[in-house]
C-alpha cells in the first residue's frame, strides 16, 4: 500500500488554501442628484414606476459611507443635469495601472456620459487615457480578477471591444457571452471576489452562454456558484475587498454562501437605484493598481 506523502514546505498554495484579506481600494462614485427612470434601455427599467431621487441619494450616500468605514478611497464625479445614469461610474472606464480606457456607450441616452468622465480623469492628470473605438461600457462588462480580464458581450459591449481593451491595458482578456437579457452587463451576473494569483469569482451560471459556462468552470472551479433568487435581486452586482462584500439586502442567500467561504457580508439597500437596474457595482468604479 503506498503512503501519501507531505506536501512539499515551499510547495504553491491551492484557491483553497488562500486566506480572504481585505485590501484598501480606490472607488470613484457620482451622486444621483438628478437620478430617475425616463427611458428604457434594460429589462429593470419601467418609466411609468414613479422614482424618489431623494431616496436613491440616501442609499447611494449609505453605500459610499460603507466604503468609507471599511477604509477605502472614495473620489467623486459631478452630476450633469440631464443625465439620470450618470450614477452608474462603473460603465465609464476601465483602469488598471494607471493605464485608463474610456467608455463608448450603445445608447445614446448615456452617450454624454464619456466625455465628463474623460474631462473628470484628464484634470485629475491621467496622462495615459483612451478613447475606445468599439461600442465598451467598461467595468459594466469589464472584471479584473489581478490576472485577467473578464469581458462580457451579447447585449452592450462590442466584442471587438476585448481586443481593444488587451490592446490598450496590456493585460490579457478572456471573452465571455451574455444571452439573458435582465441580466445585460457582466457586473449584473458576475463579480470578483478576491484578485490576484488565485482569484475568486461569485457568478449566476445561466445568464451565460453554454461555452462560456465551461470557461468558466475551468477557470474558477471554487467560485461562489449563485442562484436564480440571488440574481433576481441583482445580487452579483457586488463590491468586495478581499473581505468584505457590499451586497444588495435582499442577496441573502448569497451572503450565506459568501459566509461559508469566509467572507464578511455588507448587505446594503439600493432597491431605488435598481429601479434603472443597478446595484452597488453599478455604482462604483475601482481604479485598480498592477
Amino acid at each position: 500500500m503506498s503512503v501519501p506523502t507531505a506536501a512539499a514546505p515551499n510547495a504553491v498554495p491551492g484557491p483553497e488554501d488562500v486566506a480572504n484579506v481585505a485590501t484598501r481600494r480606490h472607488y470613484v462614485m457620482c451622486p444621483p442628484e438628478h437620478f430617475t427612470v425616463e427611458y428604457s434601455i434594460n429589462p429593470w427599467m419601467d418609466p411609468s414606476t414613479p422614482v424618489d431621487t431623494e431616496l436613491a441619494m440616501t442609499q447611494w450616500r449609505a453605500l459610499k459611507d460603507i466604503y468609507l468605514s471599511l477604509g477605502h478611497t472614495v473620489e467623486t464625479v459631478p452630476p450633469r443635469p440631464g443625465l439620470p445614469d450618470m450614477v452608474f461610474s462603473a460603465n465609464s472606464a476601465t483602469v488598471i495601472g494607471g493605464k485608463v480606457l474610456g467608455a463608448r456607450f450603445r445608447t445614446e441616452e448615456r452617450a454624454p456620459e464619456a466625455e465628463h468622465f474623460r474631462r473628470w480623469f484628464s484634470t485629475k492628470g491621467y496622462r495615459d487615457l483612451v478613447m475606445p473605438s468599439s461600442i465598451n461600457e467598461a467595468e459594466g462588462d469589464f472584471a479584473w480578477t489581478g490576472q485577467l480580464l473578464l469581458a462580457g458581450s451579447g447585449f452592450r459591449t462590442d466584442p471587438g471591444a476585448h481586443a481593444e481593451a488587451q490592446e490598450v491595458l496590456g493585460v490579457p482578456v478572456v471573452s465571455l457571452g451574455l444571452t439573458d437579457p435582465r441580466y445585460y452587463h457582466l457586473d449584473t451576473a458576475l463579480f470578483v471576489l478576491r484578485k490576484g494569483p488565485h482569484p475568486q469569482v461569485a457568478y449566476y451560471p445561466e445568464a451565460f452562454s453554454a461555452g462560456s459556462q465551461r470557461v468558466l468552470r475551468r477557470l474558477f472551479p471554487d467560485a461562489v456558484v449563485a442562484d436564480a433568487a440571488d440574481a433576481e435581486c441583482l445580487g452579483l452586482n457586488g463590491v468586495s475587498d478581499g473581505e468584505h462584500v457590499v451586497l444588495p439586502s435582499e442577496a441573502t442567500g448569497l451572503a450565506r454562501s459568501l459566509e461559508r467561504r469566509g467572507y464578511e457580508p455588507v448587505l446594503t439597500d439600493v432597491s431605488e437605484l435598481r429601479k434603472s437596474g443597478g446595484g452597488p457595482k453599478c455604482c462604483t468604479m475601482e481604479l485598480h493598481g498592477e
